[in-house]
């Protein structure tokens, strides 16, 4: 990974703070009053946009500001009791499911592509996230493990519907603003044979 730049240190300050504003409704009921709230909307396009590393790391310093009591968490939440707490595993999910996010929407160095947007929010936005939050709820609340992932399973429907939003976004963004994502993507084969072709 290269060291970033003050241009990709903004992005980084940029997302950590869209991160943290979308938490500034707290939660709102959807899918029949389950209560949701948006910020795992920003962290998915923080790894999709930043990549694996800078979109981790704008999530980490994201929850540095929470640990040491600033209100960036949804419903001003913030203080390092927070990461003692049964959600404690979501917000340290973050980090990975940002990481996992990245790596999956650009793949191969390749321009971001719709099903592989949406595999990437799915994948990272949702399965890497509750990977961690289950089990540490599981610890937190002393529910068994079975019992809290089926509790879990309520939010599925608003984590999925966020990852739909996501996908809409940064394939629109890739459209739109590709420069925005500060990469080069690879050039696929049959372009490269043509360009080396001269023709």
């Amino acid at each position: 990974m290269r060291a970033p730049d003050a241009t990709d240190l903004a992005r980084i300050a940029v997302f950590a703070a869209l991160i943290a504003v979308l938490g500034l409704p707290g939660s709102f009921p959807v899918f029949g009053g389950v209560p949701i709230t948006a910020q795992t909307l920003g962290v998915m396009l923080a790894g999709a946009v930043l990549g694996p590393m800078f979109g981790a790391l704008s999530v980490t310093v994201l929850l540095a500001l929470a640990a040491v009591g600033l209100p960036v968490l949804a419903g001003g939440r913030g203080g390092f009791g927070v990461f003692l707490g049964p959600t404690a595993g979501y917000a340290l999910g973050w980090i990975l499911g940002a990481v996992v996010i990245g790596l999956i929407v650009h793949a191969g160095g390749r321009r971001p592509v719709v099903w592989r947007t949406a595999l990437a929010m799915v994948a990272g936005g949702i399965g890497a996230i509750y990977a961690l939050g289950i089990p540490v709820q599981s610890l937190v609340t002393r529910l068994p493990l079975a019992e809290t992932a089926l509790t879990s399973l309520v939010f599925v429907p608003g984590d999925l519907l966020k990852a739909a939003v996501a996908t809409v976004v940064v394939t629109t963004l890739v459209r739109a603003y590709p420069r925005g994502f500060r990469r080069e993507w690879a050039t696929p084969a049959r372009e490269r044979e043509t360009a080396g072709a001269g023709v």
